[in-house]
């Protein structure tokens, strides 16, 4: 607790963050994308709950990734009319409509054993029972599935065939786990003190290698990011361990680094507006280009102060104990005094509290005086 106080204090806009109520923003991971629309699909019938039956398209998306990509993806929420040249940003399952979907891990399942990760419709159309299946039929039957996962929704496809492969999806699910982000940085924050390393930040990445950039400031600080034994580091690759290496001396401050590789975005993957309901999930990828970020935080160390015999007495590093000091007796006369409980200013304090009292015993007399005086005059 101590140290993210330190912490908090040395970085201004970390401290604004905290002082406004407003979370610091969440470090970028992954891939983003641009929605270009539904391209493969066919029909399905929605019966609403307010008891309207409407026909939808239902089907594959295409994204377009920033820096070179693209990606298939099917709808998560039935609900959702996802908008042409909307942005994206990749997303774990927690951070979208999926978090806390039980059938999160079934949805995947299909992703995986579906149109268009499974091209042989033949072989599909069989294994469900149907007559058979076009693109557009197959991706209207996937996507119908997992509106019903995801939504619980009562929607059916138009397309018998596309219909039966519905069915059979829902029916034969098992459950897998979340896949992986394309490329992350783990964690997204670190901090520690000047003079060292801080870190580490390890590389989470399907690529082959990734660059690794710091950031302007950090250049300018003269801060570096090394691996373990400190050496340099300028590409890496998944599980590389990473770590920022601050000078002594260095003023409190924040750096960051970048990551940049290109991979394919896991089957199952998420990626998110800022409307919940037009959430995508990846049915298909080509080698995408995706990019990390993570920051380091430090605190200027306390300086040790001198003592009455020149040494050096050290300063617990600390925000709490910096907060706190303890006053050392420096001569045999204070340390007596501290002993019985007294100071220095002891006589004075006792001679003003007797001055108090007599001057109070004055005054008590000479308000009972004044009424005997007044009594005798009146006997005159």
């Amino acid at each position: 607790m101590a140290l993210l106080a330190a912490a908090l204090t040395a970085a201004p806009g970390v401290r604004a963050a905290a002082d406004t109520g407003v979370p610091a923003p969440r470090p970028a991971e992954g891939a983003s994308a641009v929605l270009d629309g539904l391209k493969t699909y066919g029909q399905a019938v929605l019966h609403a709950a307010d008891g309207s039956v409407r026909q939808i398209p239902a089907g594959l998306y295409e994204m377009r990734v920033d820096g070179g990509g693209m990606l298939q993806t099917y709808g998560v929420g039935v609900a959702g009319n996802a908008q042409p040249q909307a942005r994206y940003t990749e997303s774990g399952w927690s951070g979208s409509p999926l978090g806390g979907n039980a059938e999160a891990g079934r949805i995947r399942w299909v992703l995986e054993h579906s149109y268009p990760q499974l091209n042989d419709l033949a072989g599909l159309a069989k294994a469900a029972g149907a007559g058979a299946l076009t693109a557009e039929s197959a991706a209207a039957g996937t996507q119908v599935a997992i509106w019903r996962l995801a939504d619980g929704a009562q929607v059916e496809a138009a397309d018998p065939d596309a219909e039966k492969l519905a069915d059979y999806l829902q029916r034969s699910a098992g459950r897998l786990p979340e896949p992986p982000a394309s490329l992350r940085l783990e964690p997204g924050s670190v901090s520690g003190p000047v003079g060292g390393r801080i870190g580490p930040v390890t590389v989470r990445t399907g690529a082959q290698s990734v660059a690794v950039t710091p950031d302007a400031a950090a250049v300018a600080m003269g801060v570096r990011v090394v691996d373990a034994e400190g050496k340099p580091v300028t590409a890496a690759g998944n599980g590389s361990r990473l770590y920022f290496e601050v000078p002594a001396g260095t003023p409190d401050g924040t750096a960051s680094v970048a990551v940049q590789g290109s991979t394919k975005v896991p089957v199952g993957r998420v990626f998110t507006s800022g409307l919940p309901a037009q959430a995508q999930i990846v049915a298909g990828s080509s080698e995408s280009a995706a990019a990390a970020r993570a920051s380091a935080v430090w605190p200027q160390p306390l300086v040790a102060e001198a003592g009455p015999s020149g040494d050096a007495t050290p300063v617990t590093q600390t925000a709490d104990a910096a907060n706190t000091s303890t006053a050392t007796p420096s001569s045999p006369e204070e340390e007596r005094l501290a002993t019985s409980g007294s100071s220095a200013a002891t006589p004075v304090i006792a001679a003003l509290a007797v001055g108090l009292v007599v001057l109070g015993g004055l005054v008590v007399l000479m308000v009972r005086k004044r009424p005997q005086d007044e009594e005798d005059q009146d006997r005159v």
